[in-house]
């Protein structure tokens, strides 16, 4: 066993100021490109020390905010505070090893990052950070075993995303150049409100509580979530009640994310969820929930975003939003080539669960 500290250098990030962004020179590497949660890039023209360069297969580690490990795949680039570039210059290490462990360290770690809002580790608890350090041959075949599982889940993550993009590019051949008339989302929903606006107490159980955060990859994902009383669920339930076949819709986070109600549990909704309960006769949920991801609909919906440091998406933007309502026939017809796509998914997701499984049972045969 050796500490983090004793296996590479790590250096920190420049603090680079707005007053310091250009529209053209070196891209400035913050922690929202390394998790893909940038939306705005920001470029350097100056000089600056070598140390703070970036080059295609250097390391990165994000220490607060979000802890992660990364492996630069792009131009040469300046690097932002908050992340340390990792020169292996102190120990015999092999890269793909190092990511892999330290990978494991900072989901353990995790726990005891400072800070309850943005979380982060101090650079005397990160030095101190155990790290296994077999001979070399050793960690070449951990990496190797451990690379190859990597790779199958990235691939099944492909797999689910190049389904999803067919699935837009159905509802794009079928529907978005045949001149349907377009009408405001609010004439077809008998009900458009969103969640309460008060924080709640939370308890260890009760009533399922959610918000934006919970829509993950077109899904409600109930595998981090908050419960509530079933007196709060009630003040809640006189605002907005779910039914199967509702529309949930995040008003922000990631802004305008739609997906279909399709349990029976209760859940007691946030604000930053809205809630779109339509007429079933004129559209189908798998319909309207793609609807309202294709460009057309979320460039209405960026337009409408409303806050200078947390956007939001009023509920008047979304009644606003402009649609189209085809015949029940046509969207049946786009609902059963969605629901033989959602087949072919639920097989890969199964087969990434168990990737994923059995990724973490690897780590903690390897590093405990």
């Amino acid at each position: 066993m050796a500490r983090l500290g004793d296996i590479a250098t790590y250096v920190n990030g420049f603090a680079f100021k707005p007053s310091d962004w250009s529209n053209e020179g070196l891209p400035i590497i913050r922690i929202q490109d390394l998790t893909g949660n940038s939306y705005q890039a920001n470029c350097y023209n100056g000089s600056y020390h070598p140390k703070y360069e970036v080059n295609d297969g250097d390391v990165l580690i994000s220490w607060s905010a979000s802890l992660g490990v990364y492996v630069w795949k792009g131009e040469k680039a300046v690097l932002n505070q908050h992340i340390f570039k990792v020169v292996f210059d102190k120990s015999e290490v092999d890269k793909n090893f190092f990511v892999h462990q330290v990978q494991n360290i900072l989901e353990n770690a995790a726990s005891e990052a400072h800070g309850a809002t943005m979380k982060h580790l101090t650079k005397p608890v990160f030095d101190a950070l155990p790290f296994y350090l077999p001979s070399i041959e050793k960690q070449k075949e951990i990496a190797s075993v451990l690379d190859k599982v990597t790779e199958l889940i990235a691939l099944r993550k492909e797999q689910l995303a190049k389904l999803d993009e067919l699935v837009k590019a159905r509802f794009v051949e079928l529907f978005e150049n045949n001149n349907y008339p377009v009408i405001k989302l609010g004439e077809v929903c008998t009900k458009i409100t969103d969640g309460t606006h008060k924080t709640p107490t939370y308890l260890e159980s009760g009533i399922t509580f959610i918000s934006a955060k919970n829509i993950v990859n077109g899904e409600l994902d109930f595998s981090d979530i908050k419960y509530i009383s079933e007196q709060e669920y009630a003040e809640i339930q006189k605002r907005c009640q779910t039914e199967i076949g509702d529309i949930l819709l995040s008003k922000s986070g990631s802004l305008g994310s739609p997906v279909i109600v399709r349990t029976t549990q209760k859940l007691g909704l946030f604000e930053s969820l809205a809630v779109i309960k339509y007429d079933r006769d004129r559209l189908l949920p798998e319909f309207l929930c793609e609807q309202l991801k294709t460009d057309r609909i979320q460039r209405q919906f960026k337009v409408g975003t409303k806050g200078v440091a947390i956007k939001h998406l009023h509920l008047g933007v979304i009644a606003d939003t402009g649609i189209i309502v085809p015949s029940i026939e046509e969207q049946n017809q786009f609902a059963a080539f969605v629901e033989q796509t959602d087949k072919s998914k639920s097989e890969i997701q199964k087969s990434l669960e168990k990737l994923e499984t059995l990724k973490k049972a690897l780590m903690l045969k390897y590093f405990g």
